[in-house]
């Protein structure tokens, strides 16, 4: 079973919500190790719940709403046993791809690959008003994970291949508007210089040079 909650930020920039979610138990977390798409979150040097987000297209890694980052240490701290009862507690999160699973790892455990990819986030005290709005979202549900990350899958590789595909069509694009500006540097003075322009421009003079006689 995994557990869904949505989290809106309390900010102008967050006006949407987003998707949180964690295993109910530590066996649910292998499943979303495994199949995970997310960053994942969790209490450092504590046992804990891994809160995952999901997120949306247009954010990175790197700029997450720092709202977005509470909520999910705040709902991390709210799962922990031990972080939950402390005080100054620091939650760390990274993005999942950076998630190291080894077969010396009891269930639920994981370790990194890089440690210069796992960020941390302060958290003081506990805010009930935050935990509590999170967890009016709550939705239990029984996702096949591994189903939704050949999906994901499929779908980046279908965007992959258009996003190519439009910058092989602009790079033609390009490509040929520099060929017929060339075209036209090159060519620009042709008509001057051709047999019925001179031929039109002696005609004028012969005639010009009458007119001065009278």
């Amino acid at each position: 079973m995994v557990y869904y909650f949505k989290s809106e930020g309390v900010s102008e920039d967050v006006n949407f919500p987003v998707s949180l979610f964690m295993g109910k138990h530590k066996e649910e977390n292998e499943d979303l190790i495994k199949w995970g798409l997310p960053t994942d979150f969790h209490v450092d040097n504590l046992s804990s719940a891994h809160v995952y987000l999901r997120l949306p297209e247009e954010w990175t890694w790197d700029n997450i709403p720092q709202e977005i980052l509470i909520d999910c240490a705040q709902l991390t701290k709210a799962n922990s046993i031990q972080g939950n009862k402390q005080d100054n507690i620091t939650v760390i999160y990274t993005p999942w791809s950076n998630l190291h699973k080894t077969n010396g790892m009891v269930t639920g455990q994981v370790g990194f690959k890089k440690a210069n990819l796992v960020k941390k986030v302060h958290i003081p005290v506990r805010v009930n008003a935050i935990v509590n709005r999170l967890n009016k979202t709550k939705v239990e549900s029984f996702p096949d994970l591994q189903k939704e990350r050949l999906e994901y899958d499929k779908e980046q590789k279908r965007l992959e291949i258009e996003n190519r595909q439009k910058r092989a069509k602009e790079e033609k694009r390009v490509e040929r508007e520099r060929k017929q500006l060339k075209y036209q540097k090159d060519h620009a003075y042709d008509d001057l210089f051709s047999e019925e322009s001179i031929r039109h421009s002696n005609n004028q003079d012969n005639e010009n040079a009458e007119d001065d006689f009278w």
